[in-house]
């Protein structure tokens, strides 16, 4: 019965995690791009498809996520799956971490 206690914090914990980190980027998306202002970045919105990220701009949220997240982005990590999306840039960052989802 304790593990599963255990467990269902940790749950909680992961997801306000989760939340706080897609927060974060979200906030600096909005702030740093004004196509995401304007067409408005959801969860699973494809950053790429709609021109909120070019090339420059995934160097921009790259570095940002090194200095924001104290990690480092390797060239092999710079591939179009990690920052499709709000969603694939927090998944990214988690597994970054060793919190793998």
């Amino acid at each position: 019965m304790e593990t599963e206690k255990v467990n269902v914090e940790d749950e909680r914990m992961d997801q306000a995690t989760i939340g706080s980190i897609e927060q974060k980027i979200h906030s600096f998306l909005l702030e740093k791009f004004p196509l995401a202002r304007k067409a408005g970045v959801e969860r699973d919105t494809n950053l790429l498809e709609k021109g909120i990220l070019d090339s420059l701009g995934i160097l921009d949220v790259v570095s940002f996520l090194e200095t924001e997240f104290l990690i480092v982005i390797s060239d092999e990590e710079l591939v179009p799956n990690n920052f499709q999306s709000l969603s694939a840039l927090t998944v990214f960052l988690l597994k970054k971490n060793g919190n793998g989802v």
